[in-house]
This record gives C-alpha cells, sequence and structure tokens, in this order.
C-alpha cells in the first residue's frame, strides 16, 4: 500500500507549476535518497509513524480526485519512485472517476530508467532534481552511489519521453521537464557540470530552475561545508553560468528564498507549508 504523509494544494513550486490555484501535491513517505541537508526530513527519514498513513489504491485515487475538484493546477507526485507500481493503479483508477488534470512527477533525480518506462505515456511534466555533478558528494551528502552517472541516465530518459516538448497553456506546463538544481554552499554541487549535460546532451533550450533556498536542515550542521546558507556570490557564479551555457529558459530564485520553503511536517501535516 502506498504512504502518504501529506497532499495539499502548494503553491512554492515554479510558476508554470504552481500557478495560481496551487500544485495538488501528494507527499509520499520515505525516500530512496538519505540527505543529510533534507528539509522534508521529518517525512523522508523518519522513523515516527504519525508522520505517514498507509492508504489504499482507492484512496490514493480519491485524494487525486479531491485535489483536482480543489482547483489546482495537476497532481504532484513528491518522492514517487519508491511506489511507482501502486502510484499507477491508483492513476488508472483515478482516470475511471474522471480525473484529467496534468500529473508531474516531483523526484530527487536518482530514478532508475527501468522505473521510468513504466511512467511514459502516464505522466505530463518532470520535475527532476539534478542535485550533484559528480559523484563523490552524491556519496559524502545524500548516500548514494554513483548518483551523477545514475541521475544522467534517468534525465535522458525523462527527456525522452516528453521528446523536447513544451506545452504551456494559459501560463501551466502542460507537457514538458524542468530540471532543478539547488546552489550549495562551497560549489559542492558542481553546477558546471550539470549545466554542461544539459547543454551538450539535452538541449539548451530545456527548461531550469535555479535554486537559491538552500537552508542547513536535518544533519547538515555536522558537516561543516554544508552548515550554512550560501552567499550572494556563490549564487551569482551559478547565474554566470546559465549565461555561459546559453540555458535560455532559467527560474531564478531570490536569494532571502531559504526562509520560505522550510515545511512543518510534524506540527501541521494538513498544511505543512501554511499555504494560505
Amino acid at each position: 500500500m502506498p504512504i502518504i504523509s501529506a497532499y495539499t494544494p502548494h503553491f512554492g513550486e515554479e510558476p508554470v507549476i504552481s500557478g495560481s490555484r496551487g500544485a495538488g501535491n501528494i507527499f509520499f513517505g520515505n525516500c530512496n535518497l538519505k540527505c543529510v541537508f533534507c528539509q522534508n526530513y521529518e517525512i523522508s527519514q523518519s522513523r515516527n509513524t504519525e508522520n505517514h498513513k498507509e492508504v489504499s489504491f482507492e484512496d490514493l485515487a480519491d485524494i487525486m480526485i479531491e485535489l483536482q475538484n480543489k482547483g489546482c493546477h495537476n497532481i504532484g507526485l513528491v518522492s514517487p519512485t519508491h511506489f511507482t507500481p501502486q502510484i499507477l493503479k491508483s492513476v488508472y483508477l483515478a482516470a475511471q472517476k474522471g480525473l484529467e488534470i496534468p500529473l508531474v512527477y516531483n523526484s530527487n533525480g536518482y530514478d532508475s530508467v527501468d522505473t521510468l518506462k513504466l511512467y511514459e505515456k502516464v505522466i505530463d511534466v518532470y520535475l527532476p532534481d539534478f542535485k550533484w555533478g559528480d559523484n563523490e558528494s552524491g556519496k559524502e551528502y545524500s548516500k548514494a552511489d554513483s548518483y551523477f552517472d545514475f541521475t544522467k541516465k534517468a534525465i535522458k530518459e525523462m527527456f525522452r519521453q516528453t521528446e523536447g516538448e513544451v506545452i504551456i497553456e494559459d501560463g501551466i506546463m502542460k507537457r514538458g521537464m524542468i530540471i532543478r538544481h539547488l546552489v550549495m554552499p562551497n560549489e559542492l554541487a558542481e553546477t558546471e557540470k550539470v549545466f554542461e549535460f544539459i547543454a551538450s546532451e539535452l538541449s539548451p533550450q530545456v527548461y531550469v530552475s535555479l535554486m537559491a533556498q538552500y537552508c542547513p536542515a536535518n544533519k547538515a550542521d555536522d558537516y561543516p561545508l554544508i552548515s550554512r546558507r550560501i552567499s550572494a556570490r556563490e549564487y551569482e557564479k551559478a547565474l554566470d553560468l546559465v549565461d555561459k551555457y546559453k540555458l535560455t529558459n532559467c527560474f531564478i530564485q531570490e536569494l532571502e528564498s531559504s526562509d520560505n520553503y522550510l515545511p512543518d511536517f510534524n506540527g501541521n501535516r494538513e498544511n505543512p507549508f501554511n499555504n494560505n
């Protein structure tokens, strides 16, 4: 059975995802990474069963319909990788009940190609993270073997499925892909290697979201190189790389955004991001 930690209209995604009525995000419990700085650690790594609720396939389908009925622009499947069979069955049930808004696959990028192929012609928008431009940092800070190599293959598969196509109607993405990249302190994310891959092996026209919201959450204080927020200069250097690699479709954040994206899954599961 799938495990749900929260579901809610969410207004903190990229503008073409959240729009004016919010993304209908469903936060699945647990995660296939163990990032030491994870801001969602209360649901991704906690053993506190109060943060997790096992639901039936039918219940998950009903949640999707409920979010659609609330006016959400899409259904955001957040950390879905490890519940793929359950999600696909629930999507099938939801479609029979009238689900028609786009499905957004919101993952950490550490997905297997075989798993992603199961979602072909099901997912409308891929929204992966591309956390690390080298395997060493991926192992040190996300406890993932070969993160860079693995994620490159996954993102190529997502790009193949969308055929590089982007459809935006009334300001909302109906089909396409947005690659998220979080700028880390001390340039540990190897942003240049990530952007070089996108520009040379995908397309400079791929939508990229360059995030400034890093905040040392979870166990980050135990790791000196990531125990602080990023500086203005570090974010400016990342923006310079956007220009260097001619990435023409890039969302950017204000440096102060790190204060705005910290959820509270322990104290406020109904509205962890304090959406109005």
